[in-house]
């Protein structure tokens, strides 16, 4: 098959979850004898300039990169690019375009004008998230998420809870499709250790994108309120969300145990996952968290807030507080710090059950089934 990706910021990266699914599809899709391509956008996308990658990649493990006209200001970034990226494949001849996100579905009128076979993965109800609840943008993602329901000829979701949401407010049917985790090696604190001081089980963490939806600021005040020597590390960048590291900083710049490690990925990450005593996600909205399904593939015990998104993922095999409230989640932090053979039980069990249930190779398979299906239309 002949396949097109748009909608993630770029590959290879680890700005976001979509940037990692892609990935993870796109390359196993080659290695099939696909021919897959994929439109990043340009310009510059994490808090740390210093990550930026070359837009002039043209080939990586075998897909195929082609860079797009950003417009790069917030609000306008992903717009731009989805609109340059969806004439640029309705153009061309490909057998199936795929659209990642509810935002950038916004275009599918295009691609639908060309009557192009169009597959759509919604990552995550978008116009919930806290950035885009204000001005314009909700409502485009609200726009992408009609047109994704009008014209594509099938949408994959990551949760049940969001495949039922489609069903009762549209009557539209899904597929339920997960995101996948790979074994990884479990290294040494090295670099963290040299860098931010960190040994192995003497730290929470925290690791993903520092927005408003993800509940740091609950994790940051329940932390404040606990007598321990273990430091909470906040690993992560913003994404159109500076204000929000702002507020962050100025919650914890009295407790010097809070350490904020900024944007991460290679090597210090894994070494984040591999070390960290307990893996903490206080989120508030998630579509299907890969951060918590990385933790655990690492043997993490985990603790998330008790939304859907989350418990779906670990089933038994981690501990929950009820969603925004920082007095459950101080008991429950509280209570792990203070039981070591409970954290041990929870880490032992961890990773071959999240590696197992969720196989990149099985999953990329049955997405190629959804691909056989509308090209077979």
């Amino acid at each position: 098959m002949k396949i097109a990706m748009l909608g993630h910021k770029r590959i290879p990266s680890r700005e976001g979850g979509i940037e990692i699914v892609i990935e993870e599809l796109a390359s196993r899709m080659v290695d099939s004898g696909n021919n897959v391509t994929v439109y990043n956008r340009r310009g510059h996308h994490v808090s740390d300039s210093s990550y930026d990658i070359n837009d002039n990649i043209k080939i990586y493990k075998g897909i195929n990169i082609k860079s797009v006209i950003t417009i790069n200001r917030k609000g306008l970034a992903a717009i731009s690019s989805s609109f340059f990226a969806t004439c640029k494949v309705s153009f061309s001849n490909y057998d199936l375009i795929h659209f990642h996100a509810e935002g950038p579905c916004s275009m599918l009128w295009i691609s639908h004008l060309f009557n192009k076979k169009t597959v759509v993965t919604i990552h995550g109800l978008d116009w919930q998230r806290a950035k885009w609840k204000e001005g314009i943008g909700s409502k485009i993602i609200k726009f992408g998420e009609r047109q994704a329901v009008k014209y594509a000829d099938e949408i994959i979701v990551l949760s049940k809870e969001v495949h039922n949401y489609f069903l009762t407010t549209y009557n539209r049917q899904t597929n339920f499709i997960p995101n996948g985790v790979n074994k990884p090696n479990i290294i040494q604190a090295n670099e963290i250790k040299e860098k931010f001081q960190l040994d192995k089980d003497e730290y929470i963490l925290f690791l993903g994108r520092l927005v408003p939806e993800k509940g740091i600021h609950y994790l940051i005040d329940a932390y404040s309120n606990l007598n321990t020597n273990k430091k909470l590390v906040i690993a992560g960048g913003t994404s159109d969300t500076d204000e929000y590291m702002k507020k962050l900083k100025t919650k914890s710049k009295k407790n010097k145990n809070i350490v904020f490690t900024g944007f991460v990925q290679g090597k210090i990450l894994e070494e984040l996952y591999s070390n960290a005593y307990i893996y903490v996600l206080p989120s508030e909205l998630e579509g299907m968290p890969l951060s918590l399904l990385e933790a655990m593939s690492y043997g993490n015990c985990c603790l998330t807030s008790d939304i859907k998104e989350c418990t779906e993922v670990y089933e038994d095999k981690a501990i929950s507080f009820i969603n925004k409230n920082v007095n459950d989640l101080q008991k429950k932090l509280l209570y792990l710090l203070n039981n070591r053979e409970i954290v041990n039980s929870y880490k032992k069990d961890a990773s071959d059950f999240i590696c197992n249930k969720y196989n990149w190779g099985d999953i990329t398979q049955s997405t190629m089934k959804i691909y056989s299906k509308v090209i077979g239309k």
